[in-house]
């Protein structure tokens, strides 16, 4: 009795692993075709020769990446860590890693390593009509990224990484990125006289780093980049803000949509007009909230002031000054009266002491795309009075 029990139990057991080992095994040409169908607004298409499966990790053999119109490009192997189904049928990835890059074409190498995604969603269904069903990812991250022209290297960075957080109840995202250890050599500068002025300014090799942060919400469809900035050294920082709303969910499908039948449509030209008619059609839902554009000095001006003014047989001293004397009447031909005074005084101080220079779009209430685009044609001069534009320098 106790072996026939013991083999019974044994059999069923078998019998449930047989059963069941299909149903938890991943379906890894599946989650490839959701993945396609959820990136499909980007015309990027991904296909593979060969999935290997290992317990919830994925690889995908042979992968390339196909843009519309364009020829597949391999990428090598793709692998996918800790992946799980979710209970819709969609999937989460705790990490994907990318093969390194070392790729020459004619005299140019460039060579990429430790390229990764983390937090991976792909939803079951891709219809964009809340975030869990839109692809999502985390986090991305590269190591350094080289290239070499004929020997010499002419850019290179160290790292690259970058961050998405959802908001409390899906609301909206937070994301950042920063672009580190940014170096290149400006030595290889084809145009003679290009390459003459960079070595009078000193900045043969320059090195520095970005970096950007903004969000989301999508009720509003508020999208805010609240930095965008490059910063090099002895040169300066240039940085980018601006927010815009309208850009909500069905602004976003319908932007799909548009692509989506541009890209089924065989006709190119055909498709690329009809494409730019849905798009400037679908600018109409924006509206612009506000700008601004700054850039910090970090002796880049007096570099140039002086190299210019010994081009023309005078000091950078002497430069400058007769720069503020062209100043008034280079702008008066903007035709912008409420303007041109304050771009003459930001100048002036500016070349005295050249420390910062802002520019900013801030008007008393967000504007409709269509206003700007109105003002655009019937009035340009009236534009900075629609955005509420000023400039300063030195604040």
């Amino acid at each position: 009795m106790f072996h026939y029990r013991t083999l019974r139990t044994t059999l069923t057991g078998v019998a449930l692993a047989a059963l069941a080992g299909p149903a938890f095994a991943l379906d890894g040409a599946d989650l490839v075709a959701k993945l396609n169908a959820a990136n499909g607004a980007s015309g990027l298409t991904v296909s593979f020769a060969s999935i290997a499966t290992d317990g919830d990790t994925l690889t995908l053999q042979g992968t390339k990446v196909t843009s519309t119109g364009g020829e597949p490009a391999e990428i090598g192997d793709v692998r996918l860590e800790g992946v799980a189904e979710s209970g819709d049928g969609g999937y989460t990835v705790e990490t994907v890693r990318f093969a390194d890059v070392n790729r020459t074409e004619g005299d140019t190498t460039i060579t990429a390593s430790g390229m990764e995604l983390g937090g991976l969603v792909i939803p079951a269904k891709a219809d964009g009509t809340s975030l869990d069903t839109m692809l999502f990812y985390e986090r991305a991250s590269s190591g350094p990224i080289t290239v070499i022209n004929k020997g010499t290297e002419v850019f290179s960075l160290s790292g690259m990484e970058g961050n998405v957080v959802r908001r409390a109840g899906n609301v909206g995202l937070d994301y950042d990125g920063t672009v580190s250890g940014i170096k290149a050599d400006l030595t290889q500068v084809d145009d003679p006289k290009s390459r003459e002025t960079i070595q009078k300014l000193g900045l043969t090799t320059i090195s520095g780093k970005a970096s950007m942060k903004g969000g989301w919400a999508l009720d509003t469809g508020l999208m805010t980049v609240d930095e965008y900035a490059l910063d090099f050294d002895d040169i300066g920082r240039l940085d980018l803000t601006f927010a815009i709303s309208g850009y909500t969910l069905d602004f976003i499908n319908a932007m799909r949509e548009a692509i989506e039948a541009s890209q089924a449509n065989p006709k190119s030209d055909e498709a690329n007009n009809a494409l730019g008619m849905s798009m400037l059609g679908l600018m109409q839902q924006l509206t612009f909230n506000s700008a601004k554009v700054s850039f910090v000095d970090a002796s880049l001006t007096k570099k140039v002031l002086d190299v210019v003014g010994a081009e023309q047989g005078v000091s950078g001293e002497q430069m400058a000054q007769s720069l503020k004397g062209l100043a008034p009447l280079m702008i008066a031909q903007l035709n912008m009266p409420e303007l041109q005074n304050q771009i003459a005084q930001a100048v002036n101080t500016y070349l005295d002491d050249p420390r910062s220079l802002t520019i900013t779009a801030a008007p008393a209430a967000p504007v409709p795309f269509p206003m700007i685009m109105g003002a655009a044609m019937g009035a340009p001069n009236t534009i900075p009075q629609v955005l509420g534009v000023t400039v300063t320098a030195n604040d």
